[in-house]
């Protein structure tokens, strides 16, 4: 069963106010509302969204969503919160929420992707877009931004924000929020950042602090129910073809007996894109090789797929928020 954190829950009906019946709307989806908040309590997605439709159904929800992500703020994430705030620049904090989101939820993965005029922070959440699927997602990258705002040291606007669904009645209050155009009827859930804005150092950034956070979220993530076999297979393909170069998804779903379309589709039934699935493999196969003195990081570069040495270091940089060379130091002195 799909999953989100009832933190998402609990934010939605506080912004809500006094229009709907909050603790009606808190015990539809299996919450006490007089218990203390847990972000680690858990509850079904599709209780979610259909809580947001039934809010709908009373209030005007138009605004709702940037309502909710405006206010979220990064102490209510537990362990993730504390370690996007100890990332030592705004890309590095993104990365984390791409590597750890599946503690929160198993209905959305995140994705950094460079693009022309930047790097778009992208929402992945396989479904269909139904009103409460349209209002999560809204939610979803409003709080994007506002935790980015908080370990922000200048006021921080995106260049974009783009939206799959249709507009809603109204956009003003998104324009405002967002500081930018906002796009409906894309081809993505996503926001685009330019580089200088994701290079900016963080508030409270410390790369010691944020090394052991990032330790502490991988042994809870260790502890998620075992990936599918079929994940782990397409890993280990993934792996072995990237010393050819970036692979295709046509290619490691040959090999894999399947065509391209049943691969995709079996992956998104996990929650998961070959798109990310790549990523984390070139990820954990460079930090794996990084720990081997053996092998220089020209070598390792050309093993995780890329081309330059520069690519890969930049790469780097944006998964864990250092160099390789400065990630290889580190080992050698811990």
């Amino acid at each position: 069963m799909d999953y989100v954190t009832s933190l998402f829950a609990r934010k939605v009906v506080a912004a809500a106010g006094s229009g709907i019946d909050a603790a009606a709307m808190l015990a539809q989806v299996g919450i006490d509302p007089d218990a203390p908040w847990n972000p680690g309590q858990m509850i079904p997605a599709a209780r979610y969204y259909a809580m947001l439709e039934a809010i709908a159904g009373q209030i005007d929800a138009t605004d709702l969503p940037i309502r909710t992500g405006a206010s979220m703020r990064l102490d209510e994430y537990g362990a993730l919160g504390l370690a996007f705030k100890a990332a030592t620049t705004l890309g590095a904090s993104y990365a984390r929420v791409e590597r750890y989101a599946r503690l929160w939820t198993s209905v959305v993965e995140y994705e950094l992707r460079p693009t022309t005029g930047g790097t778009l922070f992208i929402l992945h959440r396989a479904g269909d877009r139904h009103l409460g699927m349209r209002l999560s997602n809204e939610a979803t990258l409003a709080s994007a931004v506002s935790i980015a705002r908080q370990v922000c040291p200048v006021p921080l606007s995106p260049v974009e924000v783009l939206i799959r669904h249709p507009a809603p009645p109204r956009v003003a209050a998104h324009e405002a929020w967002f500081g930018c155009p906002v796009r409906f009827g894309a081809g993505l859930d996503a926001i685009l950042y330019d580089d200088e804005t994701l290079a900016r150092p963080n508030i409270l950034g410390d790369e010691g602090i944020s090394h052991y956070l990032a330790a502490h979220l991988d042994a809870e993530l260790s502890e998620l129910t075992t990936e599918p076999p079929l994940v782990t297979q397409a890993r280990a393909a993934i792996a072995q073809a990237l010393s050819e170069g970036t692979p295709k998804m046509a290619e490691i779903a040959r090999g894999l007996g399947l065509s391209a379309r049943s691969f995709h589709r079996r992956l998104s039934d996990h929650g998961m894109t070959f798109q990310t699935l790549t990523e984390e493999t070139r990820r954990d196969l460079a930090e794996g090789l990084l720990r081997d003195e053996s092998h220089s990081l020209a070598e390792i570069a050309f093993l995780t797929g890329f081309s330059e040495q520069s690519a890969f270091t930049r790469a780097f940089k944006r998964w864990v928020g250092t160099t390789p060379a400065s990630y290889r130091k580190r080992l050698s002195h811990g």
